[in-house]
């Protein structure tokens, strides 16, 4: 499997792209602020054809990008339907101090093509197959993709409910740290811990690194927890 990521924008959103190998099919996953001519150039380097956009939730600094993306592409964008408003009005799922950071306007409009990401769902997309687990949370249409490599790999892009070391924040509007808790304990911490987990920000790591030392998983065995990151 070809795997390729980069941070995106201001706050360093990861955008991945993801296929069976140079010059295949490719599915590009949140492409957010400044995402646009990264993505071309990565496409142009591996020969790739992009034919999907998964979203794993509905914040701007994940989605800036995917209309120009999906419509200069011709492909659907994936989205959870809980967190599909935002792809029209991006400031519904932000606090204030980001909006005024941004000077209180993001003007996005849905692609032309937007389909539903449900829990549970298998999608077979530019020869991968990728399993899309519901994780609310960080918000209430947060998912993550599973997939693994022919050679038994297992990979999971957890956006911004897990990362190395924390969470991704519950404070924001659709935020709930409750369900963020028991989607740790019922989709997190099920995976096997040789699990890559590409994140939505910061470093790559694996399911056994952070259920040993993620004080947010450690939290739920009763241990102390530490800052959030992202949003």
């Amino acid at each position: 499997m070809l795997v390729i990521g980069f941070p995106t924008g201001a706050l360093q959103a990861n955008c991945f792209v993801l296929a069976a190998g140079e010059g295949e099919p490719c599915v590009i996953i949140d492409p957010g602020q400044d995402a646009v001519e990264p993505i071309e150039q990565v496409l142009r380097k591996h020969r790739l054809t992009p034919v999907a956009v998964l979203l794993t939730h509905g914040h701007f600094d994940h989605t800036f990008s995917v209309t120009p993306v999906c419509d200069g592409n011709d492909v659907p964008a994936y989205i959870h339907p809980d967190d599909v408003a935002m792809l029209s009005d991006p400031l519904k799922g932000i606090s204030a101090e980001s909006a005024a950071f941004f000077g209180g306007n993001l003007e996005m409009r849905e692609p032309s093509e937007v389909r539903e990401l449900t829990d549970g769902l298998e999608l077979d997309l530019a020869g991968l197959r990728i399993a899309v687990d519901h994780t609310p949370g960080h918000t209430g249409g947060s998912v993550m993709f599973r997939s693994g490599a022919q050679e038994g790999g297992r990979l999971v892009l957890s956006g911004d409910t897990l990362f190395a070391g924390s969470i991704g924040r519950t404070d924001l509007p659709g935020g709930d740290h409750s369900a963020m808790l028991s989607s740790l304990q019922g989709k997190v911490m099920t995976l096997p811990d040789d699990t890559v987990v590409l994140p939505g920000h910061g470093p790559t790591t694996t399911i056994g690194r952070e259920r040993a030392t993620n004080p947010y998983l450690l939290q739920l065995q009763d241990a102390p927890a530490a800052p959030h990151r992202g949003l």
